[in-house]
């Protein structure tokens, strides 16, 4: 038996096999959408849905920004390194998707009432009180920020609430970010 021979044969054992191999793995769950606001760890798989909203990609959101949209990025600010020395200086730079609003960990399922309050006030000034405002939520893939933030919207009364899962990275691979702020005031200060 030639060499080929014999790894042909190997191949077609390995390949017959894989249906038995596939069936016996656990097959992965879907996750789903929890009752509430999700308030385990920010980072992690997301359901695939939003009731209430719209999930999209990127194509689709290409779509979205012919005409008025407001894009609304939770991603957390970056946290100050421990070990930097004090009076070194620290000036971090958040990159979104260009005229988004940045409400950094405004996703947070822990939010308190008062910061509730105060990002669904700002978003209602930035909508000009419109509930038919297209919204877009989105911070990073595998985040439930962008998630949570959604159904916030969707329980104020929003309407054209949409998802993107991808969120920055996917807006990246085909386009430019650019550096964006904080809204102001946000986040609240604490009393």
């Amino acid at each position: 038996m030639t060499a080929a021979t014999l790894l042909r044969c190997w191949a077609v054992v390995l390949l017959a096999g894989l249906p038995v191999i596939a069936a016996t793995l656990p097959a992965m769950a879907a996750v789903a959408e929890p009752p509430g606001l999700w308030t385990g760890p920010m980072v992690g798989e997301t359901p695939a849905t939003l009731q209430g909203a719209t999930v999209i990609d990127v194509p689709a959101l290409e779509l979205l920004l012919e005409g008025q949209v407001l894009l609304i990025d939770v991603g957390k600010a970056a946290r100050r390194p421990d070990n930097l020395p004090e009076d070194t200086l620290w000036k971090p730079v958040h990159r979104s998707i260009p005229g988004a609003v940045w409400f950094p960990g405004g996703g947070g399922g822990d939010l308190s009432p008062e910061q509730a309050q105060a990002l669904l006030g700002r978003i209602d000034e930035l909508a000009k009180g419109d509930k038919d405002t297209v919204l877009v939520t989105f911070c990073k893939p595998s985040c439930w920020g962008s998630w949570n933030l959604g159904k916030r919207l969707v329980e104020a009364g929003y309407r054209k609430v949409h998802w993107l899962p991808a969120g920055i990275d996917g807006w990246q691979e085909f386009h430019d970010a650019v550096p964006v702020q904080p809204q102001p005031g946000w986040p609240p200060a604490d009393d």
